[in-house]
């Protein structure tokens, strides 16, 4: 039998065969692979501390604030400024008040009026007193001068520059004998400055105690006690270029130069005051005013002395 036989009858549609394939199942959006074992968080947002949850997620739903918020919160903390700005005002106020009650900055500005001019002439006057002849000071409606415009004014400038070469020409001398240390350079910073209150407290109490009616202040004290730090420091030099000979020498002119300059200074703050008020010159009470003023002076070579001897050898 022949293969044709087997052939379908005349007429009949034959039928043909595709090749079969596979469905994928489509994946729906937001539905992960099939075959992926975890979700794809790459390029998703962070989710961990640092993140901000997105606006559909589970977390805390990010609202803005609304207008009516803004506006509410503006005058709390305009209030709130304003009252820090009044209570900031108020205390500057009240430390600037307690402040010049106890040291008078408002008068410290005057004492700091100088010029080059002024130090140079006043330097002059502190090592060469005997030829200076009129000591009053200036007054222009019931003002001191300024000391810029008066060599005769005392000043706070000097005193306080003499104050910090002393302790660094100090530093220097203990360097050259291998004796400097910081605890050594502080100890005699503080009994430099020891001295000068101790001083500036017995004049008081001696005027208080005399019951002297005088315009000397004790800003005034300080600066007159000040100056002889000046002579200081030139001993001390000259110890350490020329040894103790011209240590003293030179202190020894800088003493008696210190002690001319303080009598002649404040016997016009003290005795000009006695005979001002009608006191007898040779009265007991005018008696003790010239011997405190004698003592202030003779005092200055003596602190000069004590405060440098130890530092030229």
């Amino acid at each position: 039998m022949h293969a044709a036989g087997l052939a379908a009858p005349a007429g009949t549609p034959r039928l043909r065969k595709w090749p079969s394939k596979r469905r994928v199942p489509v994946s729906q959006p937001g539905m992960a692979d099939p075959h992926q074992f975890f979700d794809d968080t790459s390029s998703a947002p962070s989710r961990g501390y640092g993140g901000q949850p997105s606006p559909g997620g589970l977390g805390y739903h990010a609202h803005s604030s609304p207008p009516e918020a803004a506006f509410l919160a503006d005058p709390v903390s305009n209030m709130a400024m304003a009252y820090g700005t009044s209570l900031a005002a108020h205390g500057k106020e009240l430390v600037d008040k307690n402040i010049d009650r106890l040291i008078p900055v408002s008068k410290l500005k005057y004492y700091f009026a100088v010029d080059t001019v002024y130090v140079g002439r006043k330097l002059g006057l502190l090592v060469f007193p005997y030829l200076h002849q009129d000591w009053e000071v200036q007054y222009q409606q019931d003002t001191p001068v300024a000391p810029r415009f008066d060599i005769n004014a005392p000043d706070l400038y000097i005193p306080a520059m003499a104050f910090i070469t002393y302790i660094l020409v100090a530093g220097l001398a203990l360097g050259t004998q291998d004796r400097f240390s910081p605890d050594l350079l502080g100890l005699q910073a503080s009994s430099a400055l020891a001295w000068l209150t101790l001083e500036v407290v017995a004049i008081l109490l001696s005027l208080y105690l005399v019951t002297v009616n005088t315009d000397l202040t004790t800003i005034d004290l300080v600066a007159f006690l000040g100056y002889k730090y000046v002579g200081m420091i030139g001993g001390v030099l000259t110890g350490l270029l020329f040894g103790k000979i011209g240590y003293y020498l030179v202190l020894a002119w800088c003493c008696v130069s210190i002690f001319v300059f303080m009598i002649r200074t404040l016997r016009l703050k003290i005795l000009a005051q006695a005979a001002a008020e009608g006191v007898p010159v040779r009265g007991a009470r005018n008696q003790l005013r010239m011997y405190l003023t004698m003592a202030v002076a003779a005092a200055q070579p003596l602190l000069m002395y004590w405060l440098t001897f130890h530092l030229v050898r």
